[in-house]
């Protein structure tokens, strides 16, 4: 029987509670103040709760080159005869080039595939291409069936403050400060309006790797009738995979999940999903979102 070829990913992945094999995770890294941890499943490590609660801000870094090289090496051990490495966008995160430094003095041929996307984005990702290794496919056809999977995701998502995505460094000031209220923003909340736009929920679009502000609104439920629509339209009425992703909020993203499944009868089940630390380094908490991924 021929080894099967190993897909490697990062924890900004959101995979589905039981992926199919195989799938490697490597942890990015959570810093807060003077902590460092890996960023695994099951919560905060202590230490960097510890930071958040003094008043530290959290946020991530990429996984060493070393992390990667020690991944690959212990596939390759494994009998692995190529590896198919997939992460979050190159736009977003220096991960992809830390894998690809790796991937340069691996004992296997790997395949760096950007995903493009980011959380339950790359999660259907590295899932299509986990997909694609246990049916016998070589490492390249793998990896062309994740960047195929990749260039037809629709990630659309609210936050309850952008201030976090600022702070990061993943959106300019200039970006945020350009965009008008939404049509469900009311009154007085523009550039030139009263309160500002600090209470506003800003909804963003993964567009070609990087997040793009399409508008502002002012309620979780507008929020979520905004993301409603900009996924239907994205999905067009064909059969799609649709997933939930929410950060701290399961009841409105369950109720999300029914408002999906009227607006896109073509969808199969909808998925939800919490997403990790990784994530909510950048987004805060109170991220509610919708990935649509179209189905071949």
């Amino acid at each position: 029987m021929q080894a099967q070829i190993i897909v490697i990913t990062d924890s900004s992945a959101s995979l589905p509670s039981a992926p199919p094999e195989p799938i490697v995770v490597v942890p990015l890294r959570v810093l807060a103040g003077g902590a460092v941890a890996d960023d695994q499943a099951g919560g905060l490590p202590e230490a960097i709760a510890r930071e958040l609660r003094g008043g530290e801000r959290l946020s991530t870094a990429r996984p060493a080159p070393e992390q990667f090289a020690a991944a690959y090496a212990a596939a390759a051990a494994g009998g692995a005869p190529e590896i198919v490495s997939v992460h979050l966008s190159g736009e977003l995160s220096g991960t992809l080039g830390s894998a690809r430094l790796a991937a340069a003095t691996a004992p296997v041929p790997v395949h760096v595939v950007d995903s493009r996307s980011v959380g339950a984005g790359l999660g259907i990702v590295a899932v299509a291409a986990a997909r694609a290794a246990a049916a016998g496919q070589p490492g390249r056809s793998v990896a062309e069936a994740a960047i195929r999977r990749s260039a037809r995701i629709g990630s659309f998502f609210a936050l309850d403050s952008q201030e976090q995505l600022r702070a990061g460094g993943r959106l300019g000031a200039a970006q945020l400060d350009a965009v008008g209220d939404g049509p469900r923003a009311g009154p007085g909340r523009g550039p030139g309006g009263g309160g500002g736009m600090m209470r506003s929920r800003p909804v963003l679009h993964l567009q070609d790797g990087r997040i793009v502000v399409l508008e502002r609104v002012r309620t979780q439920s507008a929020a979520a009738d905004r993301l409603t629509e900009l996924a239907a339209g994205f999905a067009a009425g064909h059969p799609c995979q649709v997933v939930v992703q929410h950060l701290d909020s399961p009841a409105a993203a369950a109720d999300l999940a029914r408002q999906l499944a009227g607006a896109l009868p073509a969808a199969g089940p909808i998925s939800v999903l919490a997403a990790g630390t990784a994530i909510l380094a950048h987004t805060g908490p109170g991220l509610l979102g919708v990935v649509v991924a179209p189905l071949e």
